[in-house]
C-alpha cells in the first residue's frame, strides 16, 4: 500500500475530515483525494460526504485496506485472495529487502507446517506471515514466536474464547476450562504437537524453523501416529517461524500464525476448534489488527514476553511427555526460561528442553 493511501486511511479513521484538509495532509490535489476516496468505495468502504467532511460509514470485513484502517501498528499489509503460502511470499519480500510487512491470504493452497507437514487453509481462517528484521542475535528468535502466540491468545480471549498456550506456541482451548458453548474435542484440529528452535549455522545462513508448531488450521491431516487423538485440548492456532541470519545477528524473521477463526467445526480435522465454534464469528480484520498490535507491543519489550507467556500457559503445572532428538523426557513442566526453554521436573531432576514435540498427558497417563 502506498504512503498516500495509508495516510488517507489514518486520516479517515480519526474522524470526519474535509477534502481540502485531506489534500493538505497528503500533499495532493483535491481531485486526487476524490480519486482515492472513490477507490476505497470500489474496494467496499462506505464513505459519505457530510457537512464536516468525509466520513467512513462501513468497512469491508477483510482485505488489505480494511486491515490497515485504524491499525495501531506500523506494518504494511499485502493482501492476496489466494496464495500458495504466505510464508513463502514473505521470504520473497525478505530477499527483496522489505521489512515490517504482513502478508495475508484469504486462502492458501500449499500451506506447510513443521517438518513440512501439509494442512488446509480455506477462506474463513486467518493466514498471515509477518516479516521483521530484529536487531538481535539468532538465539532470541524463539521469543518472537512466543510473542506471536501471546498475541493470538489475547486476540482470541478478546473475542470471547477461553484460550491458553501449549508449549511453545500452540494456542489451544483446554478441556479443563471448557466454556459453556459446548464445543467438543470432536469439533476440531490436530496438527503437529510441535515446537522447535534453530539459529544460524556457522556459515552464517539459515532459513529454517526458528520455532514452531504447524501454522494455522491447527492441524495437518496426516494422522501422525505420534499425536494422540484425545489430548485434553482443542487446537486453535499454530505458528511457524522461519529465519535467516549470521552467527551474531538475525537477518530476517518470518513469523506465520495460522488461526482457525470463522471456520465451521465440521470442516476442521479432529482435535481442532475455531473462534466461531467457541464464541461465535468475528470480524477477521479486527482480529488481525489485535494480533498485530499486541505483537508490536511485545516486540518492543522482549523482557515482557516470558512473563506474558507464563500467565497464559496451559502447559506449566502439567505432566508432559516431550519427544526430542535425543529421546523422550517425561515429567512435570514447571517453568519456561529464556529464550523459550521448557523446564521439566523428572525423577532424575530438572531437564531443560530447547526443542521437541510436547504432549500433555491425560490423568490416566499420569497427568494432572
Amino acid at each position: 500500500m502506498s504512503d498516500t493511501r495509508r495516510a488517507l486511511l489514518d486520516a479517515l479513521a480519526a474522524g470526519p475530515v474535509s477534502g481540502p484538509e485531506l489534500a493538505d495532509r497528503l500533499g495532493v490535489s483535491r481531485a486526487a483525494v476524490w480519486k482515492h476516496v472513490e477507490s476505497l468505495r470500489d474496494e467496499g468502504f462506505g464513505v459519505e460526504s457530510s457537512d464536516d467532511g468525509y466520513v467512513v460509514t462501513d468497512v469491508p470485513e477483510y482485505g488489505g485496506p480494511a486491515i490497515e484502517y485504524g491499525l495501531d501498528a506500523d506494518y504494511d499489509v499485502e493482501f492476496h485472495e489466494t496464495l500458495d503460502s504466505s510464508n513463502d511470499r514473505a521470504r520473497e519480500l525478505a530477499a527483496e529487502g522489505a521489512s515490517d510487512v504482513v502478508v495475508v491470504a484469504r486462502e492458501q493452497t500449499a500451506s506447510r507446517g513443521r517438518k513440512r507437514r501439509e494442512w488446509s487453509a480455506p477462506d474463513g481462517g486467518v493466514w498471515l506471515s509477518l516479516l521483521v528484521r530484529p536487531d538481535e542475535p539468532p538465539a532470541y528468535a524463539p521469543l518472537y514466536t512466543l510473542a506471536m502466540a501471546v498475541a493470538v491468545c489475547d486476540a482470541a480471549r478478546e473475542a470471547g474464547v477461553d484460550a491458553s498456550i501449549k508449549w511453545p506456541n500452540d494456542v489451544i482451548v483446554s478441556e479443563a476450562n471448557d466454556n459453556p458453548s459446548g464445543a467438543k474435542a470432536s469439533d476440531g484440529v490436530a496438527t503437529s504437537e510441535a515446537s522447535g528452535s534453530s539459529s544460524a549455522n556457522a556459515d552464517g545462513i539459515s532459513a529454517s524453523e526458528a520455532s514452531g508448531g504447524s501454522p494455522a488450521h491447527a492441524g495437518d491431516r496426516s494422522n501422525d501416529p505420534d499425536t494422540p487423538a484425545d489430548r485434553g485440548y482443542r487446537k486453535l492456532c499454530g505458528v511457524l517461524t522461519e529465519m535467516e541470519g549470521e552467527a551474531d545477528r538475525v537477518s530476517w524473521l518470518v513469523i506465520g500464525p495460522g488461526v482457525n477463526v470463522n471456520l465451521d467445526p465440521a470442516d476442521l480435522p479432529e482435535g481442532a476448534t475455531s473462534v466461531a465454534a467457541e464464541a461465535g464469528p468475528v470480524e477477521r480484520r479486527v482480529f488481525v489488527q489485535r494480533v498485530l498490535e499486541r505483537f508490536d507491543e511485545l516486540r518492543g519489550d522482549l523482557d515482557a514476553v516470558l512473563p506474558a507467556w507464563r500467565e497464559r500457559a496451559d502447559t506449566l503445572g502439567r505432566r508432559v511427555r516431550v519427544h526430542t532428538a535425543s529421546g523422550v523426557i517425561e515429567g512435570e513442566a514447571v517453568d519456561i526460561e529464556h529464550p523459550g526453554t521448557l523446564v521439566v521436573r523428572t525423577d532424575e531432576g530438572e531437564k531443560r528442553v530447547h526443542a521437541g514435540d510436547c504432549e500433555h498427558l491425560r490423568p490416566a497417563d499420569g497427568g494432572r
